[in-house]
């Protein structure tokens, strides 16, 4: 009975152990948690510019743009998936990768090839564990990504998308999109060729009643446009690391809660069968006590 007190007791402290870890890294997500909703609402109004900015040369204009116009005969589409560096984050990872499968999918299904790009090791060891073939991947910075992390994916992207021979037709992103410290959801979008009509300024009521005032392009609205579809791809893919890297924090906070509350409960459990254990190894003792007097006492009666 006490070999078996001395596991229950052992498996106590190995739980504790892990509950504290579990705490930490879901205070550590906690906070990076506000740090990253901060940097999606300081890059939601220099996105909102440039969106409208997009929007009004494309549409206002006859310019004709590589970024903008429809290639005819598409036959090859890129896939940025965007993941996690590192796991204990519950299905963060897992649902942006099924999201990417059923949109590799739908491509394949339009007779569309796929070529695919990675952010994060949990896509790359995914996709090379089933040894599905990856044009490049970017590692390193899922969870503080920089402006600088999204200009250089956006600038192979766009040089895969406008190469004359042997680029892609299509581009398309899926990223995770930060609704709350609840909700989190996988979500994919075309970015190139760009489709003015799927164009939209965060806020939806105010891009409803936006008035376009008028412009002068200079040198041309195709020069303006050379300079700022780049930026508009930079932006919106900058914009989905962001939102992903906050999906991130709140998701693995979101295990690491629920980590710490089953190992709460784990804890509870075992102190009742250590308990359980103790009570039955005294009561043993009581009786072995007690049998013993007995057995001495008959003895004595025995001897008289």
């Amino acid at each position: 009975m006490g070999a078996q007190l001395r596991v229950y007791k052992r498996r106590i402290r190995s739980v504790t152990a892990t509950k504290k870890i579990t705490k930490a890294m879901e205070m550590i997500s906690a906070a990076r948690i506000v740090k990253a909703q901060r940097a999606v609402a300081a890059s939601t109004p220099y996105a909102d510019e440039l969106t409208r900015a997009v929007t009004a040369v494309a549409t206002r204009s006859n310019a004709k743009h590589p970024l903008t116009t429809e290639k005819p005969g598409a036959s090859r589409a890129a896939v940025l998936l965007v993941t996690a560096d590192r796991g204990l984050a519950g299905g963060y990872s897992t649902n942006a990768i099924k999201q990417a499968a059923a949109l590799t999918e739908r491509l394949k299904a339009e007779g569309k090839d796929v070529v695919t790009y990675i952010v994060g090791r949990k896509g790359v060891s995914y996709y090379a564990f089933r040894n599905l073939e990856v044009a490049n991947s970017w590692t390193g910075f899922s969870d503080k990504p920089t402006y600088a992390d999204a200009k250089t994916v956006a600038s192979e992207l766009i040089e895969a998308f406008t190469a004359e021979t042997g680029g892609v037709d299509e581009l398309h992103l899926v990223s995770t999109k930060f609704v709350s410290m609840l909700t989190q959801n996988a979500v994919d979008a075309r970015l190139l060729p760009l489709k003015l009509d799927e164009v939209q300024l965060s806020d939806e009521s105010e891009a409803k009643h936006q008035i376009f005032p008028l412009y002068d392009f200079e040198p041309s609205a195709e020069g303006v446009l050379d300079a700022l579809l780049p930026r508009y791809v930079e932006s919106r893919i900058y914009n989905a690391l962001l939102q992903s890297a906050a999906s991130e924090h709140a998701a693995r906070r979101r295990a690491m809660k629920s980590a710490t509350d089953n190992a709460g409960e784990l804890i509870k459990s075992l102190t009742r069968l250590a308990n359980s254990a103790r009570q039955a190894e005294i009561t043993q003792e009581i009786s072995e006590i007690v049998g013993g007097a007995n057995a001495l006492a008959d003895a004595s009666r025995g001897s008289e």
